[in-house]
C-alpha cells in the first residue's frame, strides 16, 4: 500500500521529533509492506526565513494532495515580536483552516509506570483515559472584526468570539461518535452562563443528545471543568469544547500524563487529509540538544494511521510498542531519564520487532 506524507517539521523541536517519528514509519512499512512517501515543506518561523511568510501557498496544495500530513511544532523566541507583520502561528492557524480540519482529538490518559512523573497524587490518576474534542478552526482565534485602534487617545484592542450553529454541531456529532465506541459518555464544555455563542453551543448539544439517547451527556460550565481536571479527571470521558477552552484545558490536561512530550492529537474533517502533531510546542530552550522526548510524535503517527490510511492493526502496534518501552524503563530528560531523542525512537523500533 502506497502512502503519502506531508511532513511539516517546523521549529525548535519539530525537526527532531518528526525525524524519529519517520523512522517508526518506515519500520512500519517494512514490516505490514506499506511504500511510505515522504514530502518536506516549511512552516512557521523557519518559512518566515525563507519566504518571508509563515505559510505559502505551495506548501497548503502541497498538504491539500497528501493523504496525511504529519507536524512537529512552530514558534520561538527569535519571531516573537507582537508587532510583526507575521508570525509562526498564524501558519498553524492558516492549515488547519485550509485543511478544514474542525476538530483537534487529543488523547489523555496515564501510564501506571509514569504515574509518579505527574503533579497529581496516584490515587488521583487511577481511570484517567480521555479523550478532549476541541472544535478548531472557529471562534475567538478566527472572528472577525479584530484589531487594534486609538480611540480618544487611548489604545483599544478587540476580537470577536462567532460561531455558526453548523461549526457546533459537527464537532459535537464528532464527539458523541467517539462516545459511542467508549465508556458513552460526553461532557460538553462552555461558559454558557455569561456568552452568548456559549448559549448557542449547550444549545445545540441539548439537540444532538436527544439525537443521541444512549449516550450520557452532561454540561460544565470551563472554570468547573478546570477544576475537575486536576481534582477528579477520572470522571470525564469524552470532553468537548469550543475553540479556546480546549486550547487551555488541553495544556491542562497535559501534565495528568507527567509530560506534555507523551501526548499526541490528530485534527480531523470530513473531507481532506488530517493534520497530526504532538501537542507540545517547540520548546527553543532545548532545541538541538537531541534530548526531546519524541513520543508524542510517535502517537500522532498512530493516530494518522488509523484515522487517515484506516491502519488499525498498524496503529496499534506503534501505541503496544510505546507502552512496552515505558514498562521497560526508557525515559528521555522530562521524564526524568537520560536517553536521546533518537535513543527513545530506538527503544519504540526494537518493541515493534
Amino acid at each position: 500500500m502506497k502512502l503519502n506524507v506531508m511532513l511539516l517539521p517546523g521549529d525548535g523541536v519539530g525537526p527532531e521529533v518528526v525525524e524519529q517519528a519517520v523512522r517508526v514509519l518506515e519500520r512500519i512499512g517494512v514490516m505490514f509492506n506499506h511504500q511510505f512517501s515522504f514530502e518536506r515543506g516549511l512552516i512557521g518561523g523557519c518559512s518566515i526565513d525563507e519566504f518571508g511568510i509563515s505559510l505559502t501557498d505551495e506548501t497548503v496544495n502541497k498538504c491539500k494532495n497528501a493523504g496525511a500530513v504529519l507536524m512537529g511544532a512552530v514558534g520561538g523566541p527569535k519571531w516573537d515580536d507582537p508587532a510583526a507583520k507575521d508570525r509562526p502561528e498564524r501558519g498553524l492557524l492558516r492549515i488547519r483552516k485550509e485543511l478544514e480540519v474542525f476538530a483537534n482529538l487529543r488523547p489523555v490518559s496515564v501510564h501506571p509506570a509514569l504515574m509518579a512523573a505527574s503533579p497529581l497524587k496516584p490515587e488521583k490518576l487511577v481511570g484517567v483515559d480521555m479523550i478532549v474534542v476541541r472544535e478548531l478552526t472557529g471562534g475567538l482565534y478566527f472572528g472577525q472584526p479584530r484589531g487594534r485602534e486609538m480611540v480618544d487617545g487611548k489604545e483599544r484592542a478587540f476580537d470577536t468570539l462567532e460561531y455558526y450553529d453548523y461549526e457546533i454541531r459537527r464537532v459535537i456529532e464528532m464527539a458523541f461518535s467517539l462516545a459511542r465506541g467508549r465508556r458513552k459518555k460526553v461532557t460538553s464544555v462552555d461558559k454558557a452562563n455569561v456568552l452568548d455563542s456559549s448559549r448557542l453551543w449547550r444549545q445545540i448539544a441539548v439537540e444532538v443528545g436527544k439525537a443521541n439517547p444512549d449516550i450520557t451527556l452532561d454540561h460544565m460550565l470551563v472554570d468547573t471543568s478546570a477544576m475537575k481536571l486536576v481534582s477528579s479527571p477520572a470522571v470525564f470521558d469524552v470532553l468537548v469544547t469550543e475553540n479556546m477552552f480546549g486550547d487551555i484545558l488541553t495544556d491542562e490536561a497535559s501534565v495528568l500524563s507527567g509530560s506534555m512530550g507523551m501526548l499526541p492529537s490528530a485534527s480531523l474533517g470530513i473531507n481532506g487529509p488530517g493534520l497530526y502533531e504532538p501537542i507540545h510546542g517547540s520548546a527553543p530552550d532545548i532545541a538541538g540538544k537531541g534530548i526531546a522526548n519524541p513520543i508524542g510524535t510517535i502517537l500522532s503517527t498512530a493516530l494518522m494511521l488509523r484515522y487517515s490510511f484506516k491502519l488499525h492493526t498498524e496503529a496499534d502496534k506503534i501505541e503496544s510498542a510505546v507502552n512496552a518501552t515505558i514498562e521497560q524503563g526508557a525515559r528521555t530528560a522530562d521524564l526524568g531519564g537520560k536517553l536521546t531523542t533518537s535513543q527513545m525512537a530506538d527503544e519504540v523500533i526494537r518493541n515493534l520487532s
